[in-house]
């Protein structure tokens, strides 16, 4: 036990230090409005005011908004007509809104020749990977909906001047198909609670096991919130999720160790804290989650010293925290708001996106770590799970005190 102390200290004081990079799954994202009427435009456009931090002219405070801002989104989010970007007839101007969120309004004036185009160029140069989703109403009220990311950044809308081949049609299952991809591949603490439940699951039953349990358990409320029927506050689901990384790291640390009981009252006395200074209204996460988190813990732990393997168990850990993932992943498409005849299709394609790349990371994981265990290398299988452990729980301690108590 001593050793994987020493190695957990090791391993957050190496997160702490890269804290830049320690970044979770949640991707740069923003949503624009268009309704176009001829050859002009009425764009809203809507931002997490944390986004907005990423450039120099800080957040909007309705009315006002620095003039720079105004600028720089009507030249990165524009309408064009034959390429050539349509005019700001009306400047952008700050609507009432959550505090955490930023809406703004402007108008474009198009020339008379040329097919129109959506073009988003947003953060480009602070977030890459920065995903705009835009939203087009036509005259005769019907929405069409296309994510713009990566090398897509561009949309052109329907009318006489579009080609057959590119008529304007909103994204299709596929697009979200590989938007659930991308997700999963850059939900890095997705990955790393996935890491925590393989680093002992020594049998191909047991990751069936494991992985049925979070896919099922992330399914369901993956649906449920993207189809509004439950919005949980979102800094408390990240802190949560942080959260689920270390108590899994805990366990498997518990389980290496011989079962030492310092662990779970260590758990258990960190969550009783947390509920208290939630009481004094300090943290995202409310007291009587922490409270509730703490008996289900000391519940978990007194299950598992009566058990010799605890697979099934570790289904119900699975299980339980992958409904907290669920709402993690739900984010992109809640915030989108899609009408209920292109939701389906949309969370259908998320969902096995998510799938496909989380079942590819464990072929991928799973493998090689029963390798060890069965080659010469065998004997270099208990560091590796020691190490790995303590990476595990060093990381979701660092993200639940960030998203909790930042």
């Amino acid at each position: 036990m001593k050793r994987l102390l020493r190695l957990a200290g090791v391993a957050a004081l190496l997160v702490c230090a890269c804290a830049g990079g320690a970044g979770a799954h949640t991707r740069s994202t923003s949503w624009s409005s268009w309704e176009v009427e001829g050859r002009e435009a009425r764009v809203r456009f809507r931002i997490p005011q944390l986004e907005l931090t990423r450039l120099p002219w800080g957040i909007v405070t309705p009315p006002r908004l620095a003039p720079e801002l105004g600028r720089y989104l009507g030249e990165t989010l524009r309408l064009e007509a034959g390429g050539v970007a349509c005019a700001v007839s009306e400047a952008p101007r700050a609507l009432a809104a959550p505090s955490d969120r930023a809406l703004l309004e402007w108008r474009v004036r198009c020339p008379a020749e040329g097919g129109l185009a959506i073009v988003s160029d947003l953060m480009r140069e602070v977030a890459p990977s920065h995903l705009h989703f835009a939203r087009l109403r036509s005259p005769d009220g019907g929405i069409r909906e296309r994510v713009l990311a990566g090398p897509e950044r561009s949309w052109r809308l329907p009318g006489a001047d579009a080609d057959a081949a590119d008529s304007g049609a909103g994204s299709g299952v596929a697009d979200y198909v590989w938007l659930g991809i991308e997700h999963i591949a850059t939900g890095y603490d997705h990955l790393v609670f996935l890491l925590g439940l393989l680093l002992l699951a020594g049998r191909l039953r047991e990751v069936v096991t494991i992985v049925t349990g979070f896919t099922v358990a992330h399914s369901i409320t993956l649906g449920l919130a993207a189809l509004g029927r439950v919005r949980p506050d979102g800094a408390a689901v990240e802190a949560l999720i942080g959260l689920s990384i270390a108590l899994v790291a805990a366990e498997n640390g518990w389980l290496m160790s011989g079962r030492w009981r310092g662990v779970p009252v260590l758990v258990v006395g960190a969550l009783l804290v947390a509920g208290a200074l939630a009481a004094f209204g300090i943290g995202a996460v409310p007291a009587a989650t922490c409270a509730g988190l703490a008996l289900f813990a000391a519940c978990y732990f007194a299950l598992l010293e009566r058990v010799e393997r605890p697979t099934r168990l570790r289904f119900a850990i699975a299980f339980c925290f992958g409904l907290v993932h669920g709402f993690g992943f739900a984010g992109v498409l809640a915030e989108i708001a899609l009408p209920q005849g292109r939701l389906l299709p949309a969370l259908l394609g998320f969902n096995l996106g998510v799938e496909a790349g989380q079942l590819a990371i464990v072929a991928v994981v799973w493998p090689l770590l029963w390798s060890l265990t069965r080659v010469r290398a065998g004997a270099a299988y208990r560091p590796l799970v020691e190490a790995g452990t303590a990476l595990v729980c060093a990381l979701g301690v660092f993200w639940w005190i960030e998203r909790a108590f930042a």
